[in-house]
Parts: structure tokens; C-alpha cells; sequence
């Protein structure tokens, strides 16, 4: 059976506010899978991410910033 995932959203979100992502990480024995749904409707489908594309996705938005 499969874990429950754990969802977090960033601590720059409000916790009222419309416009957050939340992620969950899900660790396995070779990599991580990072997962990403819109916290205004949970029970839609989420995206998931290799840990790589995750850390690359991350740094790029940052540079952006």
C-alpha cells in the first residue's frame, strides 16, 4: 500500500489566500518524486516531478526572480 503524501505549502502563503500551491514529497529507494497540486482543489489530479526536474525547475524560477 502506498503512503499517504504529506502536502505543505510554502510559509510565504497565507493560509486564507486563493493562489497557493501545495507540494508533497514522496521518497522511494533510488530518488524522490515531488508532487504539486493547486491547494483550491485537492481532490483534482496532481503533477509529479522526478527530484531532478523539481531542483532544476526551482532554480530556474529563482533566477527569474
Amino acid at each position: 500500500m502506498t503512503p499517504a503524501l504529506e502536502w505543505f505549502k510554502s510559509s510565504y502563503s497565507s493560509n486564507d489566500g486563493p493562489d497557493c500551491v501545495e507540494v508533497a514529497i514522496a521518497h522511494a529507494e533510488a530518488a524522490a518524486t515531488v508532487h504539486v497540486r493547486d491547494s483550491k482543489d485537492t481532490a483534482r489530479p496532481h503533477l509529479s516531478f522526478t527530484d531532478a526536474s523539481w531542483t532544476k525547475f526551482v532554480g530556474t524560477v529563482t533566477t527569474l526572480v
